[in-house]
């Protein structure tokens, strides 16, 4: 794996973020029962998941803009201090503003460390490995929502929860303390990094063309948006109400949703850089949907979990292949807007998708709700193969053109290169953010 990737600095990154993501599953572990123990009430914590989502969604594309000045580095630095006050602030606060407000600067902060390590790992990636790079990412980011719960029980097992909040902010901290002691703030160079030529200093693409370049990405990460935060809040009651399945089953179901994506979004890179991106996400995206429709009709709740596990290793594995399309379209000086673009195209996903499923499933029935899922899964493919050119390969191949530098194939890596980035254009090292 090292040999495949040879800047260290990725792998600084990836430690950073694997803190973070710890940090997110201990405090997502108890939010809901501290929140209770302090009397919020239920519609109050939705109220606070919106927060958290018009945070991201308004502060995405500044994200980018800041990047742009200030750097990744700097950016990622700032941003996840802002995320320990926060999450360090929240237990001691008791009421339904000021908890939406912290929430709202959570969603904020988060999408700013999203934007800086995404807009890094890309500019730092070579054409032949963006989506291996940042399936890699996907997955700290994932193993870290896995051990995070695990510690939270640790903590509240001798601490009261309030401890748990003030463990994410350590975490987070010594998350900054690594981007700020191991991450080299230069750039490397858009030549060597990412194959096209350097962007003069005084190219700036206006934000329509950059988003009209990433539509298909942005597309992606909405449907992925809308779709997991729908089924996170609707799919265990469904089971419950209309398949019999026991409350403390559907725990699981979560669990096999992250498995899957877990054993598939390495190999699901791969194939991405190797065959074309957006051909990889159509495909992704059809079994997915097919698996969300499939849950109608099966019988039986090992059935179910395969197709959830089945859905997980599709559906999830979307996210990393869609940046690096992303990355390979998008010149590197406008790597931050494009992810700014990208992940408030996610918020508002996250903001839409629960209120219209609710629609569906109070007034038609968990089976409707379930299949207007599948629907979307289906459009996007449409719109992927509507827009197949988008993909640079296929570009290629329609035009007849040979292969470029980027079908190097993922078990075929590109000669080494100094792990130490040399320095290069300097907006080039903060453009473009992620996750999730």
């Amino acid at each position: 794996m090292p040999r495949r990737i040879d800047d260290r600095n990725i792998w600084v990154i990836n430690g950073a973020v694997l803190l973070l993501g710890i940090a997110y599953g201990v405090s997502i572990a108890v939010l809901a029962i501290h929140l209770s123990a302090h009397g919020i009430p239920k519609l109050a914590m939705g109220a606070l998941s919106a927060s958290f989502a018009v945070g991201i969604a308004g502060l995405s594309i500044p994200a980018g803009w800041l990047i742009a000045r200030a750097g990744a580095k700097k950016t990622m630095l700032g941003a996840l201090l802002g995320y320990a006050v926060c999450v360090s602030a929240f237990p001691f606060l008791t009421t339904v503003a000021g908890l939406s407000l912290v929430r709202f600067f959570d969603g904020a902060f988060s999408v700013g460390i999203w934007v800086a390590a995404e807009t890094a790992l890309l500019s730092r990636s070579s054409p032949s490995n963006k989506a291996y790079v940042m399936s890699l990412y996907a997955i700290a980011l994932a193993i870290g929502y896995v051990v995070g719960p695990l510690l939270a029980r640790a903590v509240v097992s001798v601490f009261p929860t309030s401890a748990a909040f003030i463990a994410a902010a350590i975490l987070a901290c010594a998350a900054a303390a690594v981007i700020f002691a191991l991450l080299d703030e230069r750039a490397p160079r858009a030549s060597e990094a990412s194959g096209e030529p350097p962007a003069p200093a005084t190219e700036s693409s206006r934000a329509a063309s950059v988003f009209w370049r990433i539509k298909t990405s942005c597309l992606a990460t909405f449907s992925y948006g809308y779709f997991q935060a729908s089924v996170v809040l609707f799919l265990p009651l469904y089971l419950v109400e209309s398949k019999g399945i026991e409350e403390k089953q559907t725990i699981y179901i979560t669990a096999f949703f992250a498995l899957g994506m877990l054993s598939a979004a390495t190999w699901m890179g791969r194939l991405g850089d190797r065959y074309g991106h957006l051909l990889v996400m159509r495909v992704l995206g059809a079994l997915g949907g097919t698996m969300v429709a499939s849950f109608v009709l099966l019988p039986s709740f090992a059935s179910m979990c395969a197709a959830v596990f089945v859905a997980g290793a599709t559906l999830a594995s979307i996210s990393p292949v869609s940046l690096a399309l992303q990355g390979v379209v998008t010149p590197s000086a406008d790597l931050g807007r494009a992810n700014g673009f990208y992940n408030a195209s996610y918020a508002v996903g996250m903001l839409i998708g629960p209120p219209l499923s609710g629609v569906l499933f109070t007034r038609i029935g968990g089976v409707a709700m379930l299949l207007h899922l599948a629907a979307l899964w289906a459009f996007f493919v449409f719109f992927t193969a509507l827009f197949a050119s988008d993909d640079p390969r296929r570009a290629r191949r329609m035009r007849g053109a040979p292969r470029g530098p980027e079908t190097t194939g993922p078990w075929r890596p590109a000669p080494p290169r100094s792990i130490h980035a040399p320095p290069g254009h300097p907006r080039s090292s903060g453009s473009r953010p992620e996750p999730p």
